[in-house]
């Protein structure tokens, strides 16, 4: 299967789990708003969130998945699952002390890390743990499903993984609607919605553990114990969890300088969900797709293919969302209003989201590019020099929250993490030029500028259309035409994009073409010995 099909795989299935997000979202802004229980909420799923990210998605898609591509290569799926025996005893062990621990220490966690800004109101306090206790087990369920994902996608079976987020949104989006039908008051919807989180923690393990057993192998229970394996797990792993999770750790410090006013938590959360659509269908494709094709072609020797697909995925992140960053920007408004104006949520609210999701946009390409770049690194099992620029990038985010949260409010947050998410960017692109495992290609700089070009043109017409629009897309109107004219600008603005793209030569039919079409082995082993293959 070609590398652009991989990504059409997981971003497909990507793009249904946030469709749900959506609509969890939407029905989220109906019943909580911006109010001091959504804040509460938003606060206390935001913890084991990070530590998902951290111990899961980062650390086991940087160390994890490299280390079992390499026992396949050596041994086959006999080593392959003795390795993962191995890693799921000590995994397993270490989750379930942290988990009990983390529940133990909950209040002292939300005073000093979640959420300072709640302890002079013991209400919104106590809440706060109580909901972030009962969730906290979803780390442990997601790092093992992390695990179990990350052999999946080692052994090119991507669907199950990828859908597998689905269901936390169904049952949340139950959740909601069990609250919104019977009019449970914010404090038992926050409940129920806290329970249906850890439901859905289980439920996604049990997926993709039928993925793996349908894939052909069976894991057992094995004592804990530090083999040679584990030890080079842990030793990848620490820096990759850090580096894995430098979006999650941005928002937990906006969070934590946002929670001394009240719904500047809420409102954050509902414009990083706009965003997290194009960077979870391209960024999570292209990360998930990459990182194992990576691994296996460096470990087969052949370099030249390992560059051409590390510069064909960042062509892939750019024609993609650099048109999303434009249509963020000018359609913030109007995106805000249709999706959760109503209810609980107020026009004032959306002037605020909107104001959030608008800088969001300007940083989405440079989110995306990192899941593209960080593979180049893990790949060659080089997880230190990331966790650095993670680093310089959690101090340049911290800096600039604590300046700018007292003059911008809420939109200071937002222009921290986006500077930090370019800055990051910046020096993981250029580290990998540096190195050489970085082919510079002129052609890449020049579409990159031609595709500029067209997503200007595109945003130049929405600007246009939205104004002349206006009536149909003010708050007076009814949902129905709101929801025809921003469908009508989003269908007129991606031929516009895709057709002035190619026109210009951003992009072109041929490459596709090529892209699309499954590459044969014999033509990637050619590439290493005489250079040759496809560098557009």
């Amino acid at each position: 299967m070609s590398l652009v099909k991989k990504f059409m795989t997981v971003g497909g299935a990507t793009l249904g789990s946030r469709v749900f997000g959506f609509a969890r979202e939407t029905l989220m802004a109906a019943a909580l708003g911006t109010g001091p229980v959504a804040d509460v909420f938003y606060a206390a799923f935001r913890f084991p969130n990070l530590f998902r990210r951290l111990f899961a998605e980062g650390a086991f898609n940087a160390a994890f998945v490299p280390l079992f591509a390499k026992e396949i290569e050596a041994n086959g799926l006999d080593g392959a699952k003795r390795f993962s025996e191995e890693v799921f005893g000590v995994l397993f062990s270490v989750l379930m002390i942290l988990t009990i621990g983390m529940q133990l220490a909950m209040p002292l966690i939300v005073e000093w890390i979640i959420a300072p800004g709640f302890v002079g109101d013991q209400e919104k306090f106590d809440l706060t743990v109580r909901l972030a206790t009962v969730m906290f087990p979803y780390l442990m369920c997601m790092s093992l499903t992390a695990m179990l994902s990350g052999m999946l996608n080692s052994l090119h079976h991507f669907f199950a993984a990828a859908i597998a987020p689905v269901f936390l949104n169904v049952l949340m989006i139950g959740a909601l609607g069990w609250a919104l039908w019977t009019g449970a008051d914010p404090a038992a919807t926050a409940w129920a919605l806290s329970w249906s989180v850890l439901g859905a923690g289980l439920l996604q393990m049990a997926v993709v553990y039928l993925g793996v057993r349908h894939a052909g192998i069976r894991i057992g229970f094995r004592r804990p114990r530090f083999t040679p394996n584990v030890k080079r797990l842990l030793v990848l792993a620490i820096p990759a969890a850090v580096t894995g999770g430098i979006t999650q750790i941005n928002q937990l410090i906006g969070q934590a300088i946002a929670s001394g006013k009240e719904g500047a938590i809420a409102a954050l959360q509902y414009a990083d969900r706009i965003y997290q659509l194009p960077l979870g269908v391209v960024g999570v494709a292209v990360a998930v797709v990459l990182l194992p094709e990576l691994a296996r072609a460096l470990k087969s020797g052949h370099m030249k293919e390992a560059g051409n697909l590390q510069n064909r995925a960042i062509e892939f992140v750019l024609f993609l969302t650099l048109p999303a960053a434009a249509g963020i920007w000018v359609l913030s408004d109007e995106i805000i209003r249709v999706l959760y104006e109503r209810g609980a949520f107020t026009e004032q609210n959306t002037a605020v989201v909107a104001s959030i999701l608008a800088i969001y946009g300007l940083g989405l390409p440079g989110f995306v590019l990192i899941k593209a770049l960080q593979p180049g690194y893990y790949a060659r099992e080089d997880t230190k020099t990331p966790m650095r620029f993670t680093m310089v990038s959690v101090a340049l985010n911290t800096g600039l929250a604590v300046t700018l949260f007292p003059i911008f409010e809420e939109s200071g947050i937002a222009i921290a993490e986006a500077a930090a998410g370019w800055t990051n960017t910046i020096l993981l692109f250029s580290v990998l030029l540096w190195r050489g495992h970085l082919v510079f290609e002129r052609s890449l700089i020049t579409r990159t500028l031609r595709l500029m070009v067209a997503s200007a043109i595109m945003a130049a017409l929405l600007v246009y259309l939205s104004a002349r629009w206006s009536a149909w897309l003010s708050p007076q109107s009814p949902l129905f035409d709101q929801l025809l004219a921003l469908g009508g600008l989003i269908a007129i603005a991606m031929p516009v994009y895709f057709g002035i793209a190619f026109a210009i030569g951003g992009a072109d039919l041929g490459m596709i073409r090529r892209n699309l079409k499954r590459k044969p082995k014999s033509a990637a082993a050619k590439d290493t010995v005489t250079g040759e293959g496809d560098q557009q």
